[in-house]
């Protein structure tokens, strides 16, 4: 029978998951961030006499009566074989029983998950199922020889036009989010406002690197990631209408590959593939693609079926106010 206790300290909560591979949206810090704009971030240790076979931050998102809230658990929870189940009841029962949430919702950091007794697997994602996911333990060459022969070309030839530097101020991050919101805007996508992510740099610190890519001295691509100890994972870029005749991105994205790698780290995912230019690029440095699991729901409510029908729609109507307020 495990018992759950939360955590409180950040030290031992990032050195469990740093240790046990999990994944950088499980670190201290990105709860801080999401804690920073609308959610309540909650991290419990599941204890089996005195050892802790599991680990989940749970983010807790308050809604509008009479739903309550929704519970979700992004690329988690870390957990030992045989303790999945109980742990993730567990977990149901804690945001149940303190926060009334409607459902629990996890997107595990795995490809294979089997799924416990009384969940559903659920057509609601936050993070994309599909992805490229490269094996950094190749060599170089093994991962060249993997790319598209385009992309290679393009690697070779835009590394000629521009220097890559890291970013580690506010200057230079405001640069960033001006190529970002050129990005989003050319893309058709909504962004956070500039705190959010000034708040991921503060939060993530060394967890959280960003690579610039600059023609002379002004910058026309740039590349945000956050790290664990084995995972890479991309969380925003962007290039402006320079960056792009330059093909910025292939040069860049080259560098940071080489770099992470460099530090050790095993897995390098794109963030997820969406239709369009974007996941045309992607796919060029790799042929194969990588599904994860998806996306489950515990439901804690008589509600959850209208929840869990008309999120998308209000997902939708969320998306079309912002894009008529941009």
């Amino acid at each position: 029978m495990i018992e759950l206790q939360r955590c409180t300290d950040k030290e031992q909560w990032d050195e469990y998951v740093l240790e046990n591979g999990g994944h950088p949206l499980q670190l201290w810090g990105w709860g801080q961030v999401k804690a920073g704009h609308g959610w309540v971030s909650e991290r419990v240790f599941a204890y089996n006499e005195d050892e802790i076979v599991g680990a989940a931050q749970i983010l807790i998102r308050r809604l509008p009566l009479p739903f309550r809230s929704f519970a979700y658990i992004p690329r988690g929870p870390l957990v030992k074989d045989g303790f999945t189940s109980e742990f993730l009841d567990a977990i149901a029962a804690l945001v149940k029983r303190d926060h009334h949430s409607v459902s629990l919702s996890i997107e595990p950091d795995e490809i294979d998950f089997a799924v416990p007794d009384n969940w559903v697997r659920s057509t609601n994602h936050v993070l994309a199922s599909e992805t490229i996911l490269l094996d950094l333990r190749k060599s170089e060459n093994e991962l060249l020889s993997d790319m598209a022969k385009k992309t290679r070309q393009y690697i070779r030839k835009s590394d000629a036009d521009v220097t890559i530097k890291p970013v580690k101020n506010r200057d230079g991050i405001n640069e960033c989010l001006a190529l970002y919101e050129q990005t989003s805007k050319r893309a058709g996508f909504n962004i956070h406002d500039r705190q959010y992510y000034f708040d991921v740099f503060m939060q993530m610190q060394d967890h959280s690197p960003i690579y610039v890519a600059y023609e002379d001295s002004t910058p026309v691509a740039f590349l945000w990631l956050a790290i664990s100890e084995k995972t890479a994972y991309e969380l925003y870029g962007g290039m402006n209408d320079r960056g792009q005749e330059l093909r910025a991105n292939y040069a860049l994205k080259w560098h940071v590959m080489k770099k992470v790698k460099e530090w050790g780290l095993e897995r390098y995912d794109f963030g997820g593939l969406v239709a369009g230019g974007v996941s045309t690029f992607k796919q060029g440095w790799s042929e194969d693609t990588t599904l994860f699991a998806g996306s489950f729901d515990k439901p804690l409510s008589p509600l959850y079926t209208a929840w869990a029908r008309g999120l998308p729609f209000a997902k939708k109507t969320l998306q079309n106010i912002k894009r008529k307020r941009s």
